[in-house]
């Protein structure tokens, strides 16, 4: 077989896993959802992942972001097994990584069903590095004009999968914690939680750094962040300080980006 011809089934090979990838993830969170008799992922693991399993997990309506998450890949995994994307270099190098990031959101999923928390923080780091990994390529790989249709699936949904998840790692990784650590730690929640929400603010701005600015990311942490605080402010446990420093660590990770954003559209030459 001729290279051409190699390359060629590798790129339909491409398509068929990335299909695959999120019919296997969709199915994952139908389960997820309650269906077929199960209960739902927040009355999984004895209620840890619910609202109210740690001092950093965001309100229910902060979940609302999957939806839009979700359509975007369903929407991605059309585009790209269109003919016309077959050989597209942007493709070629986002496909695979693309149906790894979708594999492993629907394996944390079955981890938090079938498997134990601890499995849950695994599957879920191993999901961010996998989308930091693929977030850092899609920005190597953009082109100026590369399309509307190639921003908004690549790197709006990847950006805005990156976001969410790396406040959804925070939130997963302190529920274990919850789970395993004295019962007197919680004196110290207070000001344990505003470090790591500190931290979440460094990350926050390392990622928009290292993209250029890119918006994405930084509308899912603060969506996520915002959300947090409201939990913390109206819901249990309770801490005004993590709901405040949440408040300003949304605000900061979201500032920059957007102001960027805004000089580029007034004036493209910005960088």
């Amino acid at each position: 077989m001729n290279t051409a011809a190699q390359r060629r089934g590798r790129d339909l090979a491409r398509q068929i896993v990335v299909l695959s990838a999120v019919t296997f993830m969709l199915i994952a969170a139908v389960i997820g959802a309650g269906a077929f008799g199960a209960s739902a992922v927040q009355d999984q693991q004895g209620g840890a992942l619910n609202t109210d399993g740690s001092y950093l997990a965001p309100a229910g309506p902060a979940f609302s972001i999957w939806s839009v998450i979700y359509l975007g890949l369903i929407a991605y995994a059309i585009w790209q097994a269109l003919p016309g994307q077959r050989t597209n270099p942007r493709q070629r190098a986002l496909g695979w990584l693309i149906a790894l990031t979708m594999t492993l959101n629907g394996l944390w999923l079955v981890a938090a069903r079938f498997g134990t928390l601890f499995l849950t923080v695994v599957v879920i780091v191993l999901l961010l590095a996998a989308l930091g990994w693929t977030f850092r390529m899609a920005v190597a790989t953009r082109e100026p004009r590369g399309g509307g249709v190639d921003a908004v699936l690549i790197d709006g949904v990847t950006g805005l999968h990156l976001g969410w998840v790396t406040l959804a790692t925070v939130a997963n990784t302190a529920a274990w914690l919850t789970t395993i650590v004295p019962a007197e730690w919680e004196r110290a929640a207070d000001a344990i939680g505003i470090v790591v929400l500190i931290a979440v603010a460094l990350i926050g701005l390392a990622i928009a750094w290292r993209s250029s600015w890119r918006l994405a990311p930084a509308l899912a942490l603060a969506w996520g962040l915002s959300w947090l605080a409201i939990e913390r402010f109206t819901g249990e446990p309770q801490s005004a300080p993590i709901g405040v420093t949440a408040l300003i660590v949304a605000v900061v990770v979201l500032l920059p980006p957007a102001i960027v954003r805004v000089l580029r559209l007034i004036r493209p030459s910005v960088d």
